[in-house]
Order: C-alpha cells, then structure tokens, then sequence
C-alpha cells in the first residue's frame, strides 16, 4: 500500500470519521456507566 493511496482514503472518512468514531465511543461509554450504576446502585 503507497503513501499517496493512504492520504487520500484518510481524507475521504475526513472529520465525519472521526466524529462518527468519537460519538460511538461516547455511546459506549454511556452504556457501560449506565449498567454499572444499574448492578453496582452507584
């Protein structure tokens, strides 16, 4: 795989991938903090 294939693909998913990456891991972590309060009565 050459470089200037990876630029472009990584331009392509661009901040919308990132984003979309960042907001999943916010989902998760909510749902982990969620159950943990659920079993544990946080």
């Amino acid at each position: 795989m050459n470089y200037s294939r990876f630029k472009i693909w990584l331009k392509r998913i661009g901040i919308a991938g990132i984003l979309f990456f960042f907001i999943k891991g916010l989902i998760w972590l909510a749902v982990f903090l969620g159950l943990g309060k659920l079993i544990f009565g946080g």
